[in-house]
Order: C-alpha cells, then sequence, then structure tokens
C-alpha cells in the first residue's frame, strides 16, 4: 500500500467503484446512517425551535451569568425590529466583530430574525484588512465593541458601505461586580464613542416596536465567513441556512449531544468551527453554550470546573495552551466527554500528551469553511489510526451525506485506497460559493465538487488521512518534503510546544527545510540537537537545514499556524 501511496498510480473504473461503496460507512456510530433527514431547513426554524422547548433553560454561560433562550430571544427580537425601522432591507448584511460575548449570538440571532445575512469579522482584524472586507460584502451595519470601534473602526467608516454602527462593551449582558470589573480590566471601562449608537439604546428602541415578519430561504445565505487567504485577496464563503442546519445536526447525532449536554466555546464565534460547533451546536440540541470573552486557558479550566461542559472542539493550538497549564493536573476535567481538534491536522505527539495529562483524547474533526464545519469526524470511542509512513493521524471519516474522494492532480480523477492525492468534497454541506466573485467559486468548486487544495489519502476501511497543503509542500533539490511530517517529528522532541516548517529559497537546492519552533516553559535545547534528533528520525533530505527559536509562532485569528508569515522572514 505504500508503494501505491508513494507511486500516485491512476484511478479508473475500479477506484471509481472502491469510492461508490463508501467503506467508511461501516466505521459509523450505532444509529447513525449513511444519510441525514433534515429536521430543520433554515437556522431561523432551528432557533425557534430551541426557544420553544428550551425558552426558561439556560443559553448561555458567562462567567457566572446564565442568559436563557427567552432572554436571548427577547434581546435579539428587539434589536431586529431596530434593524428593520432603520432600513435593513431582506437580504442586508449586518457586520459583526466581536469576542466571544453574548452579542454575538444576540446580533446574529437578530440578523436572521431581519432577514438578513450576517458578516462574520475577525477582531484581530486591522483598518485595512476591515475595509476591504466591509467594502466586499457590502454590509450598511455593524455591530462591534467599543475598544475595536476606537482602535480599528473609526478610521474606516468614511468611504465604507455602513450606514450605521452598533456598539457594545462586552459586560453589557454580564451581570455580577467581579466579572464586570475583570472585562473592564481586559478591554478598559465603558466609555461614550462618537459616532456610533449603544448597542443596548437599540435594543430598548426596539423592544417598543413591532417586528414585520421576514421569512428567509433555506439556500439564502445566513453568514459570510471570510477564508484564511493565505494567497490574494480574502473570499467570503457562503454559508447557507439550510447547510449551517444540517451540519449542527450531523454535530448532534454522531457525538450523541443533547439538551443535558454544555457546550465549551472554546473557538472564537467569527470563525466557522465557532459559529457551527458552538452556536448552531447548542442551539440544535437547546444546551448552554460556555463563553469566556476570549481563549484563555485558566478561564477556561476555570469555566470546565463551574459549568460542567461535556463537549468542546478548538484548534490543536488551544489544546497546546491547555496542556502547558500549571493547573491543568489539578482540574476535574471529567465531564468532557468529548473535545475535539479540526483547522489542522492533529499531532500525535500533542494527543498523546494531552491524554497523558487529562485522560482525554483529542477527537480528529476535518472540514474547512466551505464546507460549513465538519466534512469528516471520527466515531466516538473510536481513535483514528496513524499512517505508519507519515504518521499523520486520520481526521475522520465522511459524514452523513458527504462523499469524499482523492484525486490525480492531474486528471482530477479519484485515485486508489492509499495513493496520495488532493481531496475533493461534495455534498449538502458545501457552500454554494463565494460572495461575488463567481470565477473564484467555479474554480474552487466546479460543478459543486470543492476541491480542497489538502493532499491526503484514503485507506482500505474508509479512513482519510491529510498529510499537508498543496501549495506548503518543499522541493528540495527534486525531493518533495512535506512540512507536516516534519513537524510531527519536532514535536516528539521533550522541549518543543509548537512547531512549524517552511520552504526557503536555496541557491544549491532550490528550496531547503527551516524549522520555527517554541519551546515549553523551562525547558531548553540549541538547534543542533534539533537538527541531529530530525536525522534520527527522517531521510537527510527532510531535515532541517536550520532551526530559528520564537518566543510565539505566529497563528491566524482562528489559531492555525501562519506559515507564510514565516516564509515571508528573512
Amino acid at each position: 500500500m505504500t508503494t501505491a501511496r508513494l507511486s500516485a498510480a491512476g484511478g479508473g473504473a475500479e477506484a471509481a467503484a472502491a469510492y461508490a461503496a463508501r467503506p467508511w460507512l461501516t466505521l459509523y456510530p450505532e444509529g447513525v446512517g449513511a444519510t441525514l433527514e433534515p429536521r430543520f431547513s433554515t437556522m431561523t426554524a432551528l432557533w425557534d425551535d430551541a426557544v420553544s422547548r428550551r425558552g426558561g433553560s439556560p443559553a448561555l454561560y458567562v462567567f457566572g451569568t446564565v442568559l436563557t433562550y427567552a432572554e436571548v430571544d427577547t434581546a435579539a427580537t428587539a434589536l431586529a425590529a431596530d434593524l428593520v425601522s432603520g432600513g435593513l432591507a431582506p437580504g442586508g448584511r449586518v457586520a459583526i466583530l466581536a469576542q466571544n460575548d453574548p452579542q454575538w449570538a444576540i446580533a446574529l440571532v437578530a440578523t436572521w430574525k431581519a432577514g438578513g445575512a450576517a458578516v462574520s469579522l475577525s477582531p484581530l482584524l486591522k483598518g485595512r484588512e476591515l475595509a476591504i472586507e466591509l467594502a466586499d460584502s457590502g454590509a450598511s451595519v455593524l455591530v462591534c465593541l467599543e475598544d475595536l470601534y476606537e482602535d480599528v473602526v473609526s478610521d474606516v467608516v468614511d468611504g465604507s458601505p455602513l450606514e450605521r454602527v452598533l456598539v457594545t462593551h462586552p459586560a453589557d449582558w454580564v451581570e455580577g461586580d467581579e466579572d464586570r470589573a475583570h472585562l473592564a480590566e481586559v478591554v478598559g471601562a465603558r466609555r461614550a464613542v462618537d459616532g456610533a449608537e449603544p448597542l443596548l439604546e437599540a435594543v430598548r428602541r426596539g423592544s417598543s416596536v413591532a417586528l414585520p415578519q421576514r421569512v428567509v430561504a433555506p439556500g439564502d445565505v445566513a453568514a459570510l465567513v471570510y477564508t484564511s487567504g493565505t494567497t490574494g485577496p480574502p473570499k467570503a464563503a457562503m454559508l447557507t441556512h439550510a447547510g449551517m442546519a444540517y451540519n449542527a445536526q450531523v454535530f448532534a447525532e454522531w457525538f450523541g449531544l443533547g439538551a443535558e449536554d454544555p457546550v465549551l466555546g472554546i473557538a472564537p464565534l467569527f470563525h466557522v468551527t465557532g459559529l457551527v460547533g458552538h452556536l448552531a451546536v447548542s442551539w440544535y440540541c437547546g444546551s448552554p453554550l460556555v463563553l469566556t470573552h476570549r481563549f484563555d486557558p485558566e478561564l477556561v479550566l476555570a469555566s470546565v470546573e463551574q459549568w460542567r461542559p461535556t463537549f468542546t472542539i478548538a484548534a490543536l493550538t488551544a489544546y497546546l495552551a491547555l496542556v502547558e497549564h500549571p493547573r491543568l493536573g489539578s482540574v476535574d476535567l471529567s465531564s468532557l466527554r468529548t473535545a475535539a481538534s479540526g483547522g489542522a491536522p492533529v499531532t500525535k505527539a500533542v494527543v498523546d500528551r494531552f491524554a497523558e495529562r487529562t485522560g482525554i483524547t483529542i477527537t480528529s474533526v476535518y472540514g474547512l469553511t466551505e464546507t460549513t464545519s465538519p466534512s469528516h469526524l471520527t466515531p466516538p470511542g473510536c481513535p483514528g489510526p496513524v499512517d505508519p509512513l507519515t504518521s499523520a493521524i486520520a481526521v475522520g471519516v465522511p459524514v452523513p451525506g458527504a462523499l469524499a474522494e482523492v484525486v490525480d492532480a492531474a486528471t482530477a480523477e479519484p485515485v486508489p485506497p492509499g495513493t496520495l492525492g488532493e481531496i475533493v468534497i461534495s455534498g449538502p454541506m458545501v457552500v454554494p460559493g463565494y460572495w461575488g466573485k463567481p470565477d473564484e467559486t467555479s474554480k474552487a468548486m466546479p460543478g459543486g465538487r470543492l476541491f480542497t487544495g489538502d493532499v491526503g489519502f484514503m485507506d482500505e476501511a474508509g479512513w482519510f488521512y491529510v498529510v499537508d497543503r498543496k501549495k506548503d509542500q518543499i522541493n528540495a533539490s527534486g525531493y518533495k518534503v512535506w512540512p507536516r511530517e516534519v513537524e510531527d517529528v519536532l514535536y516528539e522532541h521533550p522541549a518543543v510546544r509548537e512547531a512549524a516548517v517552511v520552504g526557503v529559497p536555496d541557491p544549491y537546492r532550490g528550496e531547503t527545510v527551516r524549522a520555527h519552533v517554541s519551546l515549553r516553559a523551562g525547558a531548553s535545547t540549541t538547534e543542533r540537537e534539533l537538527i541531529d534528533f530530525c536525522r534520527e528520525r527522517l531521510a537527510s533530505y527532510k531535515c532541517p537545514r536550520s532551526v530559528r527559536f520564537e518566543d510565539e509562532l505566529p497563528k491566524t485569528s482562528s489559531g492555525k499556524l501562519l506559515r507564510r508569515d514565516l516564509r515571508d522572514r528573512p
């Protein structure tokens, strides 16, 4: 099988027949079928069902504050009425620029009630980036935090499509002097903001206005979510109401989640993982979502102790931060039945380290913004196998309704199990395209098939493995090097906390391998020791020729390592 994978043999009728059989179905959890009958066709229907069933039950846990589904719904309805009164048309865009606060949920539901589409913005955007995404989305309303308005937004309002800016403080829906004091310490005290309206005033005003009925359709855009965009201008994936509702149901049914399963909100809500894996999943179940404003290991651990969540999903970098926290060993994490990780391949060394300290095995999840979060999940109680050649942990198996293939880069035809190729996905979770970019859509999703840009393979049993991104492959003297394989080895070194490997220009080899690492607290090592460590475990052409030590590795706002920033360093 290794020979077949390395030879990149062609596809043909035999390979196509193998994929049609969908061998992964034998790995499905009990009670989960090959297809899924959607319970809800829109997110508004999903939300209304949660309020109907669980109105008096907690929807949000925010530090010591509890907000019920009815309370969130009342605020969202009032805000929606004010948005409509202020001129928001059906299909109009409302941008949200905030951290993991109640305002995110309230603004999102309000946008849908008003018949609009949310524009999900990262709170880490700088002025130039924000101006581009506001112009691209055509958002007429922005809901943002006061500190972000002063630091970034105020400089780009002029010349943008914005007609209204509603500002809020993270403590606006938080009770308790201690919690408010903590937020004031993090972002500063409430302040008057020139040129913007207080969000609380809009809610108060809208509470006395009747909300006209606006109906959204399954194919309507629920959220525009900008992709990480390693090259070229940012692209907004159009997440539909039907797609979000579908994958919320996939998560819940796959992991057996219900109303008694609080969700720990580690991932940022502006990211597809937070939107679907936190907000949509908790609403589908009618369960509480635990929020901590920003990811902070101490606050996360305290929230687990206080609210006893059973499910979470986060980037691997979040688990790296938790596993290094000195208090981890003294915290009771037994309530966390499922701790999943997506956004980047899970590394075996980190999984082993986390399991050793907590007794919890991190579960692999695979998906993209363009697949509305999960396209592949790992069955509960069935850890993904490890590929002996690349040391990659399987990212899971295709979820109900998804067809995943590995195709030849040149022909786009399916290749046999065990053969490297590009992963291609189709199914109800794939978005219809990128906002306002038909050419980009037809290139990435011809005929509704998403070409992910991820290189991997499927084994005979139906497990999928991601080796790396196509664009990150290093060509050293004609030898192909996948950064992921080198990073996995570096993570095995006891001193390494984080690792990223990039290809850099080399006058002799064309490209050569450079590693960037950050070290665990109190640990030490040398460049020579790390290079020798790799040489003992890898072919010489794969080994780093140089190692740079960093205090922190650069990451996207969702926690993914930014290899492109490292490549650009002299």
